[in-house]
């Protein structure tokens, strides 16, 4: 079902929602590679095959968020990573917005967990596509939130947002807030001055400089401390063997599964 087009912060979304679909991010990539414009936002209230980090499910029962917008900002791919940010900014604001009672307990976790009281709560994917100048043709960006049931996750510790807030928001309520800060965030992403505006706001939202993590790539893993983000969004840890500079890989906080 389209939606009334809505416009906010220079973007105008045309949010579609649908009882099931096997994955938001899989319908908004096939339209993009159709030609759809950007602005492009698919809601599902169940998702049968969607997506998490790798080749993990992620499992949307209904009452839970899976939303997933198109967007062509037409900036190196090297960039992704700022998208990433501006995403978890986009979605932790949405959710203290519309759940107040768990701002406290609401943490972001790189690249792409928002956590609450210490377990995973939702997550983001980015699927891009370059063009022949390795620009991004296309971005798609999947949002997953447990706002009333956490599926289970292997080797993850999750929970849910009806834990924690006596009536969790409607999956369309965070859905309309997430959009709006979405938009307003783009604002400048790509300069100086914005991203460093947008870096200041992920750390505040964030595990604290200092915290000790474990990053898992591939097959292998590392370990350091929490020193901070580079100009594209990569992590930087502190290690024995100096600053390393982490792109992509998973990111687990000391003690957690």
């Amino acid at each position: 079902m389209r939606g009334l087009a809505a416009h906010e912060g220079g973007v105008a979304w045309r949010l579609e929602t649908y009882t099931q679909v096997p994955s938001t991010s899989e319908l908004c990539a096939a339209r993009a590679r159709a030609g759809e414009p950007e602005g492009l936002a698919v809601l599902a209230a169940q998702q049968t095959k969607g997506r998490g980090r790798g080749d993990r499910l992620w499992l949307s029962p209904p009452g839970n968020l899976a939303i997933s917008v198109l967007l062509r900002p037409q900036t190196p791919l090297a960039m992704a990573g700022r998208w990433a940010l501006l995403a978890g900014v986009a979605l932790h604001m949405a959710l203290v917005e519309t759940a107040p009672a768990a701002a406290l307990d609401l943490r972001l976790k790189w690249p792409n967990d928002v956590m609450l009281a210490g377990a995973k709560l939702g997550g983001i994917l980015i699927d891009a596509s370059a063009d022949a100048r390795g620009c991004s043709e296309w971005l798609v960006i999947g949002f997953g939130v447990n706002l009333l049931a956490a599926p289970d996750v292997a080797g993850r510790q999750v929970e849910a947002l009806s834990l924690h807030v006596a009536m969790p928001p409607t999956a369309p309520d965070l859905a309309r807030a997430l959009l709006f800060h979405l938009s307003h965030g783009r604002t400048g992403l790509h300069d100086d001055d914005g991203f460093a505006r947008l870096r200041a706001a992920w750390l505040e939202r964030a595990h604290p400089i200092g915290t000790a993590l474990t990053v898992r790539q591939g097959s292998g893993a590392c370990q350091g401390y929490f020193v901070g983000l580079d100009d594209t969004g990569a992590l930087l840890l502190e290690t024995e063997g100096g600053i390393r500079k982490i792109q992509t890989g998973e990111a687990m906080l000391a003690g957690a599964a």
